[in-house]
């Protein structure tokens, strides 16, 4: 069995290692610490499965997502996050992950997933599941947010939690005047006029707490 596993943080990594340790068979774990080493292992050879971290700098895990299933088109993807399932689970599922789970989740509860997964299927927590049955009965399926780009997606989330352009420029790898272009075209698309409705719409639609 050959795993990928990419994030950022080498303490996260490790723990994964050993998480997996525990699986049924021989385990081979891959690491990349970012988005080119992720994809430099993915052309070098054939992988069962990846987990990928959502909030890596540079390239977002959204954004190696596509680039990953590209080069691989059945590779399944496990994405791990912080953020609760609410905020990102759906948009991750619709880009082609075979599942969504946040970091604080159990080790068995992650096993689980990655065992998922390795069978070709979806999976889905209870909350998750939840989540998408609210989202689809919305007329259409799509709440306004779900027209945003990944990084513009990404953009609010920042915004929303309280960074300043500073902040969100150095977390994203990205120039200050980048970030107020994606600013203006968050608020021109959610037909919003300034920070302060963004705001708003982020706590009413659960994007922030």
């Amino acid at each position: 069995m050959r795993i990928m596993v990419v994030d950022d943080h080498a303490v996260v990594r490790e723990g994964l290692k050993r998480i997996l340790a525990r699986m049924e068979g021989s385990v081979y774990v891959g690491e990349a610490g970012n988005a080119a080493e992720a994809l430099k292992l993915v052309r070098e050879s054939n992988w069962d499965c990846a987990l990928v971290d959502i909030a890596m700098p540079g390239k977002t895990g959204l954004e190696l997502l596509k680039e990953l299933l590209r080069e691989q088109p059945d590779l399944p993807v496990l994405i791990l996050s912080m953020y609760p399932e609410e905020q990102y689970a759906v948009r991750t599922l619709r880009s082609g992950a075979s599942g969504y789970l946040t970091k604080e989740s159990a080790a068995d509860q992650l096993l689980t997933a990655v065992n998922t997964i390795l069978r070709g299927e979806k999976y889905l927590s209870p909350r998750m599941a939840t989540q998408i049955a609210a989202t689809i009965s919305i007329k259409g399926g799509r709440v306004p947010h779900e027209e945003l780009s990944d990084r513009e997606f990404m953009v609010l989330r920042l915004i929303s939690s309280g960074a300043t352009a500073g902040e969100i420029a150095k977390r994203l790898s990205l120039s200050v005047k980048t970030v107020s272009t994606y600013r203006s075209r968050i608020l021109r698309k959610l037909h919003l006029d300034n920070t302060a409705q963004l705001i708003a719409y982020a706590v009413k639609t659960g994007l922030v707490p």
